[in-house]
């Protein structure tokens, strides 16, 4: 009777453990490593305000993010990306609604070291860059040697838009370098001359050299009005609308101080 008993009691820790508020902390965040920096400072401004909230933010990947909320092992999944339809669907086959909240802007930025002459590049360059058409940086104007392409792991939301919006159904290169976050590709790029990466507008610094687009420069205005060839949302994913504290981080994300944030971190807001 007391051994029924028991893991009765193990059974509903179990259920309850992953119920989505009850892992020992009062918020859990994880997902996009572009959107974690956002996420981050927005979470250290929060607990300024609310001593008695902790919140632990981390970065594994857009998809990766989001799977986690849908298994009830975070509370708020941040992605790069729009939820796929297949993640939609396990969702709704757990009977959980993916409700996206848009939080900020981004431009996805290819970058160069900063010895490279290079300052500006086509779309067209770009995916021929990326799929092997173009080999040697001499085909851009550059020096004779190959070109070191760097990309984001397919699990990267960032990976999903460059390929969608760049590449536009070709593959990337096999001898591509996979890197798992924009800090990686960062520290990459600026180690290797010839190197060429992607990174989101958030990441840039001295270390590498930020490349025009078509005459086009990443700027909050030239995102925010859709200029800027290579843009997307940055959003944090809730099962269906969210309540309690989960609801009280998200209107702060939205707020006039939510929002300073975004533009504090150098992402773009959304007003």
């Amino acid at each position: 009777m007391m051994k029924r008993f028991l893991t009765a009691v193990f059974a509903g820790l179990i259920v309850f453990s992953l119920a989505g508020l009850s892992f020992g902390e009062d918020l859990k965040i994880d997902g996009s490593t572009t959107v974690l920096p956002v996420a981050q400072k927005a979470a250290e401004v929060y607990m300024k305000k609310h001593a008695d909230t902790k919140i632990f933010v981390s970065g594994s990947g857009s998809g990766t993010g989001i799977k986690a909320l849908i298994d009830g092992t975070t509370h708020i999944a941040t992605s790069s990306r729009e939820a796929k339809d297949k993640e939609v669907a396990s969702g709704k086959a757990k009977g959980i609604t993916l409700t996206g909240h848009k939080v900020a802007l981004d431009g996805i930025i290819p970058v160069v070291h900063p010895s490279m002459k290079l300052t500006d590049i086509t779309m067209e360059q770009l995916r021929d860059v990326y799929n092997g058409k173009i080999k040697s940086w001499k085909e851009l104007g550059g020096p004779n040697r190959p070109v070191s392409v760097v990309s984001r792991d397919t699990s990267s939301g960032t990976y999903e838009v460059w390929e969608e919006k760049v590449l536009k159904g070709d593959r990337v290169r096999a001898d591509a370098l996979l890197v798992a976050s924009n800090g990686q590709a960062v520290q990459t790029v600026a180690q290797n001359k010839f190197a060429i990466g992607y990174i989101g507008i958030g990441y840039t610094d001295k270390s590498v050299k930020a490349l025009k687009v078509g005459g086009k420069t990443a700027t909050a205005a030239s995102v925010r009005d859709g200029s800027w060839p290579i843009a997307r949302p940055l959003l944090m994913y809730t099962k269906g609308k969210p309540a309690g504290t989960i609801a009280k981080f998200i209107d702060f994300m939205l707020s006039k101080e939510g929002q300073k944030v975004v533009n504090e971190v150098k992402y773009v807001s959304i007003h």
